[in-house]
């Protein structure tokens, strides 16, 4: 065969983009997408698409694998069931976070974490930063070097105490994202009224999960994002809010964009599909399985999400994969006990889950448009953390990472699921379709209905500067 066959040919595939929707064959050579065409030359493999749609690989920007914990606390998936995990549900990318503890420094925060990484991932990965103790010589020199060495997004917190940064260390951060091209994260939660109103409900003896949703109202998150947003305005740099719960903090977010404002913004598939009755009543312990922060809201407030990703004011749909074992001493009863909801950890998996269910409930339902998908789960997330073109579309010179899409009816089970979780919070739940499969750099390592290792083969991305955020 000539020089210009290809390695593999997906044939009759229905491609969608961010903007566009077009019949083609793809070509791949290396790993790449080189080509994009009608009748294209033959592959040394080739995938028959059938007319399904393909889509690019997603992006999940805001996911936690293997972080450090204070004991007993213990993630349950590491970089090797996450991102085996990620890759059965559709993405090809996934971005979490180094964090750095007070007192440590960040590039020994970046260090350890990419000893927890070596060697497991089976798809691509880059880094956040957390940003937790921002000392003059964390902000003058580690932070801009860090972020020249491809680390341009990093997150900072409102609340937790071992993670949370007054407004003045807010703002010192604000400016050296400034100065430097990187863009912050925002956990917005007002954590003096968190500890106020958790220390009232202890008194009164309210302890089960369902009071987590209590400790932490809209109003804790509204005033958080609208302080955030002001911070933001005063040193005149983009921020992202990231997993946005509720109307209170829309409504602030759509404030500061009617003021032109460049406020970017995040939410969850928790707050789509979860509400607060899933905390359970005054004496369930079952619903610890879906304390995250923020907390789940009323079932109307689900209709006030859908309709802002529809209008188009989340930038990117993240699914803050943050997961703890039910079961066990390490999880979600520490040392093996119910404990008050003050001291579950917080988080839900759903690195698996999260294209699915916006594939199935968003495009398949009229809600949004395939064309809307690409961009909430894949395309703006790589821009926005600086790793657009060569990810989050179809075009050549991109790496062919792809999903091919099976319509199909399937109820979701912790059972069919790849992470090490022993639950997932949508148990149950009936969708229309789940990626037929998944390829990372041309491999295919999930095809319906087997996975592929590919331990170690995922590689470390060096991110750019965000090319959401206005040029300078």
């Amino acid at each position: 065969m000539s020089e210009t066959q290809f390695d593999l040919v997906i044939r009759n595939a229905r491609v969608a983009t961010a903007s566009d929707t077009f019949m083609s064959d793809i070509g791949i050579r290396d790993g790449v997408i080189e080509q994009l065409g009608r009748n294209l030359g033959e592959g040394k493999k080739e995938i028959d698409a059938a007319g399904r749609t393909v889509t690019p690989g997603g992006v999940d920007g805001h996911c936690h694998l293997d972080q450090p914990m204070p004991p007993p606390a213990r993630m349950s998936d590491n970089f090797d069931t996450g991102t085996r995990s990620a890759a059965c549900g559709g993405t090809t990318t996934v971005i979490p976070f180094a964090v750095q503890e007070k007192g440590q420094s960040l590039q020994s925060a970046v260090d350890d974490y990419h000893q927890r990484a070596a060697g497991r991932a089976h798809v691509d990965y880059a880094f956040h930063l957390i940003v937790s103790d921002p000392t003059p010589d964390v902000l003058t020199r580690e932070l801009p070097k860090l972020i020249a060495q491809g680390y341009s997004s990093f997150k900072i917190y409102m609340t937790y105490d071992d993670l949370k940064l007054n407004d003045g260390e807010i703002l010192d951060v604000l400016d050296t994202a400034k100065k430097n091209n990187a863009l912050v994260m925002v956990h917005a939660e007002n954590a003096d009224c968190i500890e106020w109103l958790t220390k009232r409900l202890e008194a009164a003896g309210h302890t089960a999960p369902r009071f987590h949703s209590h400790s932490r109202p809209m109003l804790v998150e509204r005033e958080a994002t609208h302080r955030a947003i002001a911070l933001s305005e005063l040193i005149d740099v983009p921020i992202l809010i990231v997993h946005v719960s509720g109307r209170e903090a829309v409504e602030q977010i759509r404030w500061a964009r009617g003021h032109g404002l460049n406020i970017f913004a995040e939410t969850c598939p928790q707050y789509l599909f979860l509400s607060a009755e899933d905390l359970g009543g005054d004496h369930d312990y079952a619903g610890a399985k879906c304390v995250c922060s923020p907390p789940p809201r009323d079932k109307g407030n689900q209709e006030v999400i859908w309709n802002a990703l529809t209008e188009g004011l989340f930038t990117v749909f993240s699914s803050d994969h943050a997961a703890f074992n039910y079961g066990g001493t390490d999880g979600k009863h520490p040392e093996g006990e119910e404990v008050g909801f003050r001291y579950i950890p917080n988080g839900i998996p759903g690195l698996e889950t999260r294209m699915p269910l916006l594939y199935s409930e968003g495009v398949l339902k009229g809600r949004i448009t395939v064309n809307k998908f690409v961009e909430l789960t894949s395309t703006n997330a790589a821009k926005a953390y600086g790793l657009h073109p060569r990810k989050g579309t179809v075009a050549i010179g991109a790496d062919a990472d792809l999903v091919i899409w099976d319509e199909r009816e399937i109820t979701i089970q912790n059972t069919m699921l790849h992470h090490a979780t022993d639950y997932t919070p949508y148990e149950g739940i009936a969708l229309k379709a789940w990626p037929g499969m998944t390829l990372s750099a041309g491999q295919i390592v999930w095809d319906g209905e087997n996975f592929f290792p590919r331990s170690g083969q995922g590689r470390f991305l060096q991110c750019d500067a965000p090319s959401l955020l206005p040029k300078k």
